[in-house]
């Protein structure tokens, strides 16, 4: 039972992530933005060729996309093998690696289906009139970095392994 409770969070982000990019595509055009917070937060559509926080994005060579969806797909593997083969009782662990695994499915849908990643929260600060922001994201990046964060602090909070002979 508790296999599927953590299976359905991956499905959740996978499903919120895929609804949000919907209504992103529906809703904006290529690069249109909207205020929400003024000068905190806006959505904007963009589209992300390149890796988290658009790294390698500019890059024109034919082995980058395959690079990226060959990555992805070894580290959703590799994930889905940790959480099958971790107690279920670990909350914190199982959590962290079921948010990753339903982010790295919904840009891997995006990847496969479009060719690139539909981002659209766009956060930044106001500096000297200037503003500095933040890569634009998406849902599945955000389950993934939170997800990330829990690993780590799961890794941080287990007592170490008894080395005493």
């Amino acid at each position: 039972m508790r296999r599927a409770a953590y299976l359905s969070i991956s499905a959740a982000i996978i499903i919120a992530d895929w609804f949000t990019k919907l209504l992103v595509l529906r809703n904006f055009s290529l690069y249109d933005s909207r205020t929400i917070i003024e000068g905190f937060f806006h959505l904007v559509y963009v589209r992300n060729t390149g890796a988290a926080f658009g790294l390698g994005a500019n890059s024109a060579h034919s082995i980058v996309p395959f690079l990226l969806n060959g990555g992805a797909i070894a580290i959703f593997f590799a994930v889905a093998y940790i959480a099958f083969r971790s107690p279920l009782t670990d909350v914190r662990l199982q959590l962290g690696l079921h948010l990753i695994l339903g982010g790295a499915v919904g840009n891997l849908i995006d990847r496969f289906r479009l060719g690139y990643v539909i981002d659209f929260l766009d956060f930044f600060v106001v500096v000297g009139g200037k503003p500095y922001h933040w890569p634009a994201f998406n849902v599945a990046d955000s389950a993934i970095c939170v997800g990330i964060g829990l690993l780590l602090l799961d890794m941080w909070r287990k007592p170490e392994p008894s080395t005493a002979t």
